[in-house]
């Protein structure tokens, strides 16, 4: 059986980043606590940690058993609390990752529905890169993922992707920046500075090929993996930055900037991805049903 304060001398050492500190924070000698990391290595016929230098690091199986250990202490927690609190105050988590390019509006009314259930639910979010976040969900730290994409080609983990909707491109800028612009849009953007999401987005590649097929030319001077350092940016007037029509209404409301218009032709997609083919959590389904009938539901 599995020796819990072992479990937790391991999580310990994990997140302190060496020995030292952990035994600092534990009320242990280094040397004791060595001992009991060595102890639970030798048990699960693995090793934890690899030197490097003066660093202790995880190895891949390291890796592997804090993932695990971190929700299982999640899990005792939550447990705790509903023992003491009473059945009445039960809830279910959600752990939800969201690519870091998909925009915080569009994930914000994706995820809205969730919180209306009428289970009790504790909505957690985690932001990161795409190829992090599926790496999570196989190893079911996460129940689903929003991306801006399927996952892609060729992908070790396994997972499918629901299509939630699309949405038409806009084009958006700072009110002096509009003001400098001249002619009809598209053209109003040729010769104007253009902030790019990063390469993680799929924006990255195909809004430079349609601005190649309109024949108008505009220089890059930023690329953001964070929509909403990209926004921040585009509202102090560094640049042009897109959004997703569907998101308009909500960025005009938050920043001090207008829309130059928006295209039919360049649309931005969102995928829920998760581990299963049929989606059975129910927040999971309360996502994708709120996607289709509100979010992207057709006029």
């Amino acid at each position: 059986m599995l020796n819990y304060k072992h479990l937790h001398y391991f999580v310990s050492v994990a997140r302190a980043g060496g020995v030292i500190r952990a035994a600092e924070r534990l009320h242990l000698t280094p040397q004791t606590l060595s001992g009991q990391i060595s102890q639970f290595e030798e048990r699960l016929g693995v090793a934890l940690f690899q030197r490097v230098g003066r660093r202790l690091e995880l190895t891949e199986a390291g890796k592997l058993a804090l993932s695990y250990a971190e929700e299982i202490f999640q899990t005792g927690t939550e447990l705790e609390d509903l023992l003491k609190n009473g059945a009445e105050e039960r809830f279910i988590t959600f752990r939800v990752g969201i690519a870091d390019v998909v925009p915080k509006f569009i994930a914000h009314r994706l995820l809205a529905p969730v919180l209306e259930l009428p289970e009790a639910v504790r909505l957690v979010c985690q932001e990161d890169h795409l190829d992090r976040l599926l790496a999570d969900l196989a190893i079911h730290r996460l129940d689903m993922v929003l991306a801006d994409r399927p996952m892609p080609p060729g992908t070790e983990v396994k997972g499918y992707s629901h299509p939630l909707g699309d949405s038409a491109l806009a084009f958006m800028a700072a009110p002096a920046l509009a003001a400098r612009l001249t002619g009809d849009f598209p053209a109003c953007l040729c010769g104007a500075p253009l902030l790019l999401p990063g390469k993680d987005s799929a924006l990255h590649g195909t809004l430079p090929r349609w601005l190649e097929r309109q024949e108008i030319h505009m220089r890059i001077v930023g690329e953001f993996d964070d929509s909403a350092l990209m926004k921040a940016f585009g509202e102090a007037g560094a640049g042009v930055f897109p959004a997703p029509a569907a998101s308009v209404p909500d960025v005009l409301a938050h920043y001090a900037v207008v829309s130059l218009g928006e295209t039919e032709e360049l649309r931005e997609r969102f995928f829920l991805i998760s581990a299963e083919r049929r989606l059975t959590h129910p927040a999971a389904r309360a996502v994708s049903e709120g996607a289709r009938a509100g979010l992207f539901s057709s006029p």
